[in-house]
């Protein structure tokens, strides 16, 4: 079959189009082409251009037809809109990549299943991922546009850190510092690693019983954040991270970006109900623990020190955060 990813060299596209290839995908990728951390495998066949320049996308791609379409960088109504009129009677499936914070926020029960409801007061990434979401669904059911929509959770490589400030934290502890951990530290959280993620994902390419469905795919691990902070120190040499809990309330207060992307996300216990998926995709199991991950990206991160970026400003708001919340003696 002819797949067509717009992206193709994101977290997550970069490992769907590597699994698509193993799978004997004749895959196109249509991006700008200025990602050089992770470079396209042999076997692409490559599109340039502007996504958002609808005239550009048709002559690069001319009269090609795709049994798939997978849209990794839609993430607006427009973003949508525009791709239904470009693929509109050129492909077999439309495969919409949108997010699994787009579920209840805070959730009214655990794990997630598909059928949870969709809504987030918080943020504003989420809110816009449901808008396309609802697009989708009347371009299906007014038209029978054949629609599947992917709701990835937390899903990293090797070049991504889940904690706000990212390297800044790290660098924090392995220098003996404090660090925020919001809440108690207790709420469970999902991450997955991203060759795991395109196992099941392109089980659902070309798959009939996809049409008009949503799926999510993650991993079966759930952590506390605590954990989470614990796996990052054992893989960065730090024996005992120092943590201080700080509540969301308050860590948005000090900063309101980190905030929203705890209230809207992070803060909220998030577990999840694979069966859906793997009724399509009966072989798909995620095998990475987080322990083994996050030793793949310390070493990332520790093979070229330029990629060690501290945010200075993040580095002082959390230093401000330790100061007025770190346990004082009795």
């Amino acid at each position: 079959m002819r797949v067509l990813f717009i992206g193709g060299t994101g977290k997550i596209s970069s490992a769907c189009c590597r699994s698509a290839l193993d799978a004997g995908f004749e895959v196109h990728t249509f991006n700008r082409g200025v990602s050089t951390i992770r470079p396209l495998p042999q076997g692409i066949r490559e599109h340039r251009g502007d996504i958002r320049d609808t005239e550009a996308v048709r002559s690069a791609l001319g009269g090609l037809d795709f049994d798939v379409v997978v849209d990794f960088v839609a993430f607006q109504p427009d973003h949508v809109r525009s791709d239904l009129e470009l693929f509109r009677g050129r492909t077999g499936q439309y495969v919409f990549i949108s997010s699994a914070s787009a579920y209840q926020t805070p959730p009214g029960g655990l794990p997630i299943r598909e059928s949870t409801p969709l809504r987030n007061p918080i943020w504003s990434y989420s809110q816009q991922k449901i808008a396309c979401e609802d697009l989708l669904v009347a371009a299906y059911r007014d038209e029978g546009y054949p629609t599947t929509i992917v709701r990835p959770s937390h899903t990293y490589d090797r070049t991504s850190l889940p904690l706000t400030g990212g390297w800044t934290v790290i660098d924090r502890m392995r220098r003996g510092k404090e660090v925020v951990v919001h809440g108690d530290g207790t709420s469970l959280w999902t991450l997955t690693h991203h060759t795991d993620f395109a196992k099941a994902f392109v089980g659902l390419l070309g798959h009939p019983r996809a049409i008009g469905e949503s799926f999510h795919i993650t991993s079966d691990e759930a952590l506390t954040w605590n954990q989470i902070v614990a796996c990052l120190a054992t893989a960065a040499g730090v024996d005992d991270p120092r943590i201080v809990h700080v509540t969301s309330d308050a860590i948005a207060a000090a900063d309101p970006a980190w905030g929203d992307s705890l209230l809207g996300d992070k803060a909220h216990s998030m577990v999840f109900d694979n069966s859906k998926v793997r009724e399509l995709v009966p072989g798909f199991v995620a095998t990475i623990p987080y322990a083994q991950g996050a030793r793949e990206v310390i070493d990332w991160f520790d093979a070229d020190p330029a990629r060690q970026e501290i945010d200075e400003q993040l580095d002082k708001t959390i230093e401000a955060l330790v100061e007025a919340y770190r346990p004082r003696p009795l």
